[in-house]
């Protein structure tokens, strides 16, 4: 099985320049349907699902691989060189852009760019470090997901998302919660919770730019602007976007300002 169908790989656009879209846990490349068709006059537009998410191939799974970030960069690395990418731009939503700078570490010149989407190294507390969670919160947050997961996403997404004012963005990423495998849900999440990525952004040679939301319970305002004062040269733009998944709530305050950085 080729990389391509492996992970559901879906390019569009007229562009040459590569742009690959990466989504967040519990989502898969739906997510960017309102924001990347917008650069696809201008750029070659790849869309993918990570290995257990969406129409990927869910046989791929490997507990053992996909146990670290580094697994899902080493499959981020492997698309981008079935489809010749090189000096691309990554878009990277929540958890994808930790592992795209994984990727740009690993294959650097893969991208030129670095767009991350709410991101966060470590979303646990430690000493000199907020991440917004304690410990044990993560723990009880993994144990309330293993005992019940439909009731953790009907819980948790419309918390994640923010907007209360607009459900239906909350019921979507509900809905795509509950479709993912539990078992993977679960290893992923413990993945993703757990993972500390801190001492990789100095290394990061991509030009960079944060999308920071305001009101995000994931991904603080203080962790935003931890990974921009650790990855050298980047900036950060506070969105008046609320919430963790501005690619669904306000696609044109993104779209605006990745054009304003590209």
């Amino acid at each position: 099985m080729t990389v391509i169908t492996r992970n559901h790989v879906v390019t569009a656009g007229a562009g040459l320049r590569p742009m690959i879209f990466a989504h967040g846990f519990g989502c898969d490349q739906n997510m960017w349907r309102l924001v990347a068709p917008a650069f696809e006059a201008d750029h070659l537009t790849v869309l993918f699902d990570h290995v257990g998410a969406g129409r990927s191939d869910l046989a791929a799974y490997d507990a053992g691989k996909y146990s670290s970030l580094d697994g899902y960069a080493d499959d981020l690395v492997e698309i981008g060189r079935a489809l010749g990418v090189t000096g691309g731009v990554f878009v990277g939503h929540s958890v994808s852009a930790m592992i795209g700078v994984l990727a740009s570490l690993k294959a650097p010149e893969l991208f030129e760019s670095l767009v991350l989407v709410g991101p966060s190294p470590r979303y646990i507390d430690a000493e000199g470090y907020f991440g917004g969670f304690t410990a044990a919160q993560i723990e009880e947050l993994l144990a309330s997901l293993a005992d019940n997961h439909m009731g953790w996403s009907a819980a948790m997404a419309p918390a994640i998302m923010g907007n209360a004012d607009r459900p239906e963005l909350g019921e979507e990423l509900t809905n795509s919660f509950c479709r993912t495998d539990p078992a993977i849900a679960r290893q992923f999440a413990r993945t993703t919770f757990t993972a500390d990525n801190r001492a990789d952004l100095g290394r990061v040679t991509a030009r960079t730019l944060i999308l920071q939301c305001s009101d995000d319970i994931i991904a603080p305002e203080a962790v935003g602007a931890y990974v921009r004062d650790n990855i050298p040269g980047s900036e950060m733009k506070v969105l008046k976007a609320t919430g963790h998944c501005p690619n669904l709530s306000a696609p044109a305050e993104v779209i605006a300002a990745i054009r304003d950085f590209i």
